[in-house]
């Protein structure tokens, strides 16, 4: 590489730049940089070869090309282009083979007839003794189990299953039976899921898009008992509420689609099939997202915020959200960043406002409230930054007649509470991983918050009196 440079740089030194003007006199010195660079390199390519005879290339160029044939035998190809749009065939044969793939894959799950057979074999071979009044099984009797039940159920009562229960079992060699039994329910209910998610994805490609995501929900609801009492005319307004949250948190950077594989894996999916019972107790509904009540407790607060009715929410009508003490600056700042409709916020809007609000300590929301701080947009929070927001707690304090506090106190607190990478700037990744990313971020646009923090010690002080005078 180095003598090719040399011989270039020769080359290059040879021609006058007057000449090369001449020569080229449409072209800017970039491009006939380029021009020479690649006349050179094949002549100096060319008389590389020079000293070959022409059966040694001969062979260097057929032993290529068998290397090259014979490697297409042993790789198999391993990309498909999906069929384009105006291929309707092609898309139609695509969706009826998927369709045919995911029936014949939910054939193979157990149902409850297989499950009831699997439970009373358990029952019948556990390994004595019983422990407490809970049973175990030993690995020999785990595999005749196996070859009892049949082939359907061996690809469940693996030597991996078996290995993976036993490491967190507290009978050496055995396993708990109802252990095994749930473990076996949990993972035919995750292939059931997946099959149900898959059958909205029509790229199959593993993700689905947002109304996907809807399609799927909406099917659901007729299914959950808990939600029967919703009105059909609310159903739109509750699927929106239901995919914001797998979207908030499974699509941070808005690519406009969530990987099947991370909504299997989330908890949201537990909670929203938690409404399949019959009976759920009232604070658990209140603290579920999904549930009805919660639901329709985010719309209403929506729609009372809405104070002329016109479906949307102006920067005059979002002051009143939660404590009602978010700071005009921070307000402003969110009109600016989110999508908005002639200056209003829509729904779908303001459910990830009050997703990132209420969920402040997690990566996502930071990430929300991050963007929105990042004034400048350069990637991280400055002194100036922080006292761009701090003016508007200011402007708070002045307006209740509160002592007035220092900028540089807060900012060397904050700096303090981050421990940033580089001390003159805070990075999203040194708020997440600092631990009070939450905390930062509530001081900088929410006074409400901000007070509670800066009282924090008499507040203790307070409650620890009170709890004393009560003892």
């Amino acid at each position: 590489m180095s003598n090719f440079r040399e011989k270039l740089l020769a080359n290059l030194d040879k021609i006058k730049q007057n000449e090369l003007h001449q020569q080229y006199p449409a072209k800017t010195n970039d491009e006939i940089e380029d021009t020479l660079f690649q006349k050179y390199r094949t002549e100096l390519t060319a008389s590389s070869g020079a000293g070959k005879t022409p059966d040694q290339v001969k062979v260097e160029t057929e032993c290529d090309r068998n290397s090259t044939v014979d490697s297409y035998r042993y790789i198999p190809r391993f990309h498909f282009e999906l069929p384009k749009s105006a291929d309707s065939l092609a898309q139609k044969l695509r969706e009826e083979a998927r369709t045919l793939f995911l029936q014949k894959r939910s054939k193979e799950l157990l149902d409850n007839g297989e499950f009831k057979l699997l439970w009373s074999l358990l029952e019948k071979h556990h390994s004595p003794p019983l422990v407490g009044e809970e049973q175990y099984i030993n690995y020999e009797n785990y595999c005749k189990v196996g070859l009892i039940a049949g082939e359907k159920f061996r690809r469940y009562l693996t030597a991996t299953t078996f290995a993976r229960l036993l490491a967190s079992s507290s009978n050496p060699g055995k396993i708990s039976v109802i252990s095994l039994f749930n473990y076996t329910m949990r993972k035919v209910w995750l292939q059931q899921t997946r099959i149900g998610l898959s059958l909205y994805d029509y790229t199959g490609q593993g993700f689905l898009s947002e109304s996907d995501m809807e399609s799927y929900i909406l099917e659901l609801i007729p299914t959950f008992p808990q939600l029967e009492g919703l009105e059909k005319s609310f159903h739109s307004f509750y699927v929106c509420t239901t995919v914001r949250k797998f979207f908030f948190f499974l699509d941070p950077l808005r690519t406009g689609r969530i990987r099947i594989r991370d909504v299997l894996t989330c908890s949201f999916l537990d909670d929203l099939l938690e409404l399949r019972d019959e009976e759920i107790p009232k604070d658990a509904q209140e603290l579920n997202w999904f549930s009805a009540p919660s639901a329709l407790s985010v719309y209403g607060h929506y729609l009372n915020l809405d104070k002329d009715h016109n479906g949307m929410l102006s920067k005059k009508e979002l002051i009143g959200y939660g404590s009602g003490t978010l700071t005009p600056i921070f307000l402003e700042r969110v009109f600016a960043e989110c999508l908005t409709y002639d200056g209003e916020m829509d729904y779908k809007t303001y459910l990830d406002f009050v997703l990132a609000l209420e969920n402040r300590a997690e990566p996502q929301s930071l990430h929300y409230l991050f963007r929105i701080l990042d004034v400048e947009h350069k990637g991280y929070l400055t002194a100036f930054t922080l006292n761009y927001f701090f003016k508007g707690i200011q402007e708070e304090l002045s307006a209740h007649r509160a002592e007035p506090i220092n900028f540089d106190d807060v900012k060397d607190e904050i700096f303090d509470m981050v421990k940033p990478a580089d001390p003159t700037r805070i990075t999203l990744k040194d708020l997440i991983n600092c631990g009070h990313g939450e905390t930062v971020v509530s001081i900088l646009i929410e006074f409400h918050k901000f007070w509670a923090y800066e009282n924090r010690e008499v507040m203790v002080t307070s409650t620890t009196s009170e709890d004393t005078h009560n003892l």
